[in-house]
């Protein structure tokens, strides 16, 4: 008996080892799981981050291609400030305004990128985090740039370029992304319809109304004057830099490479540009006899600006709806403001601001949960209504005053002199196509000398 107690013993210890072996297996396995979905959640991040970033050259091709070749360092010059000085500005006081532990309206604690952002639930790492909400918070700054194009005072945009990435913008970005009241009554926008185009677009309504016309877009009997911009071909690169990096700007927001929604959303916003592209082409092509580029161009944008709000609530066919609703806005929106001489150069406020607008509301109309058209009645579409209006009530009084600010004290418009002379050569001392320089006159001369 003896001998088999021992025996006995001795097999319980096996089994327990062997219990153990496997369960430390486990347990070694499932952490080894997470490790790697937590990797890989963070480099599609980082990857998205990258694309959104590289539409700051989209956005520099379009904008540079819709204005004067005299202006085009300016335009670029602008953009690149856009991302660096508000990069700094938002890892100081923006980002902890909107992500912030703090209250409905406004974020309180985090500043400089530190101390416990654990309310938001990450399972990523925080600055993975930070720099995908850098790289929008410097898209909405860098919207308004086209709108107040060549007749902009450099110093007076870099003081509005800062104001709105550290205060204006991250103040909406926290009421719907960072908890805020919006995010608490249901608002719906999934990568920023509102949240970064509408901002920017209402801010660029703000600055071209303080800005004025460019000198020769209004004649004293209220007709107006075409001002083609200097080169289609590099606004059309544009729109396909920009296209391109709305597959991180979109599919991007869901923050998880594991979410396998990543598909459907890059194709709802892929088909959502190609509707807006499509119905813009068509729409120009029958009220001014021949299919418009630039129109066209614009079309794209818009479709893509109207489906980011729903781009991951909506099915292929609302996408396509969204996209060719806000393609043919835009025509509209474009020829409705130039009619009451609000001069935007490149059609900044229609797409983003309008067709930002439109496609928040549509999410009420085409949400599959919850929207109008799939049995939800009209509380999602109060909800969306209600967040439009309340960011264009805080977006555009604020920034009328900023500009107003700007231009009674650094300035704001560039001298009559400077803006025919082109900003290029008066602001920056370089030309941007040096074959042009017979052009310039004496600032040129006066630089040289």
């Amino acid at each position: 008996m003896k001998n088999g107690g021992m025996k006995f013993a001795c097999w319980v210890l096996v089994l327990l080892f062997v219990l153990l072996m496997v369960g430390s297996g486990a347990v070694s396995a499932q952490e080894d799981i997470q490790t790697l979905t937590v990797a890989l959640n963070t480099v599609w991040v980082l990857l998205a981050a990258f694309l959104v970033f590289f539409m700051q050259a989209g956005f520099a091709m379009v904008e540079a291609g819709f204005t004067r070749a005299k202006n085009a360092g300016n335009i670029v010059m602008k953009n690149i400030m856009d991302f660096s000085a508000g990069s700094i500005i938002y890892w100081a006081v923006g980002f902890a305004f909107m992500f912030g532990a703090g209250n409905g309206f406004i974020g309180s604690e985090g500043f400089f990128v530190q101390g416990s952002f654990a309310h938001l639930g990450l399972d990523i790492p925080i600055y993975a985090f930070w720099i995908f909400q850098a790289v929008f918070a410097a898209t909405a700054a860098t919207i308004v740039s086209g709108a107040m194009a060549e007749r902009t005072n450099f110093t007076g945009y870099l003081w509005y370029s800062i104001f709105i990435t550290g205060f204006i913008y991250p103040v909406v970005g926290h009421w719907t992304w960072g908890g805020g009241w919006l995010d608490q009554l249901g608002f719906v926008d999934f990568a920023g319809s509102t949240v970064v185009h509408s901002v920017g677009g209402w801010a660029a309504l703000a600055g071209a109304i303080v800005l004025g016309p460019r000198i020769g877009k209004y004649n004293a009997d209220g007709s107006r004057n075409a001002m083609p911009g200097h080169n289609l071909l590099m606004a059309s690169l544009g729109v396909f830099i920009l296209w391109f990096g709305w597959f991180g700007f979109n599919p991007g927001s869901t923050l998880a490479a594991t979410d396998l929604s990543i598909a459907m959303i890059a194709a709802t916003t892929n088909l959502a540009a190609a509707a807006g592209a499509a119905l813009s082409m068509m729409i120009s092509w029958l009220k001014y006899g021949k299919p418009d580029v630039s129109m066209t161009l614009n079309g794209a944008l818009a479709g893509l600006v109207g489906i980011t709000a729903g781009a991951a609530d909506v099915s292929l066919l609302g996408a396509v709806l969204i996209g060719g609703m806000a393609g043919t806005v835009v025509i509209f929106a474009v020829e409705a403001i130039d009619r009451v001489h609000v001069d935007d150069p490149v059609g900044a406020i229609a797409v983003h601001g309008v067709c930002g607008a439109l496609g928040t509301m549509l999410v009420g109309v085409f949400a599959m949960d919850g929207g109008l058209l799939y049995g939800g009645g009209l509380a999602l579409l109060g909800v969306q209504a209600l967040g439009v209006g309340a960011v264009a009530l805080w977006t555009f009084p604020l920034a009328l005053l900023l500009f107003k600010g700007i231009a009674m004290t650094v300035g704001l418009r560039a001298t009559a002199e400077e803006e025919l002379e082109g900003l290029d050569i008066t602001e920056h001392g370089s030309v941007s196509y040096p074959d042009f320089v017979p052009l310039y006159g004496k600032s040129f001369k006066i630089h040289r000398s």
